[in-house]
């Protein structure tokens, strides 16, 4: 599959890049995307949340009611999950919510992703660039020529490039990913995914 090459001011090069089969052009598939992105999110979960049961609550013990008789639900002491203040029945614990999945699937997650990217005309190819120093507004001119400012994007470097993370780290919506970093999530939460040319040869080597 060939792909064509931007300039970064959205203009085309007049040139086109071969991409790997394999990786941009296969069939999605939808499920093993949707256990990457599940995993990918259970990950950024501190699961710390935690509320008191009925035996770390203080108070006192005592039955406040007779068992029958009074018309309404047993109850025991203050404590009970009846009364206002009371314990919370199966409240939650602390818990890790991450599971394992397979490389093999989440490479094909990858695989997966890209090749909707492409069908969608979502990925688009740019030159490599880089600023000479850290400006702002070099990146928002950056959006600007793409015409996607204000819209969810994401960068993909070969390399790490501080100059141009630096200038896009204030712009809400537009990340900068390093293609050995790149997942489904990244993938897949954007409106537009923008792959510089040297960041080709590393997403294919890992995921071809």
């Amino acid at each position: 599959m060939e792909l064509t090459v931007y300039k970064i001011n959205g203009e085309e090069t007049g040139r086109k890049v071969t991409v790997n089969d394999n990786v941009f052009a296969v069939e999605p598939n939808e499920h093993v995307m949707y256990l990457a992105v599940k995993q990918y999110l259970a990950d950024q979960r501190q699961g710390t949340h935690k509320s008191k049961e009925r035996s770390e609550l203080s108070g006192s013990t005592r039955k406040l009611f007779r068992q029958k008789g009074t018309g309404g639900a047993r109850r025991g002491d203050i404590n009970s999950p009846l009364l206002r203040g009371g314990a919370r029945v199966f409240g939650p614990k602390p818990r890790d919510y991450s599971f394992k999945l397979n490389k093999k699937v989440k490479q094909l997650a990858r695989r997966s992703a890209l090749s909707a990217k492409v069908n969608d005309n979502e990925i688009m190819i740019v030159e490599d660039f880089t600023f000479n120093e850290i400006k702002t507004k070099q990146m928002v001119k950056v959006l600007n020529d793409l015409k996607v400012a204000g819209q969810r994007v994401s960068f993909v470097f070969a390399e790490p490039n501080k100059n141009v993370v630096l200038s896009a780290r204030n712009i809400q919506k537009t990340k900068v990913v390093l293609a050995r970093n790149l997942n489904t999530y990244d993938i897949l939460n954007n409106k537009k995914l923008f792959i510089c040319e040297s960041a080709l040869k590393p997403i294919e080597e890992i995921l071809g």
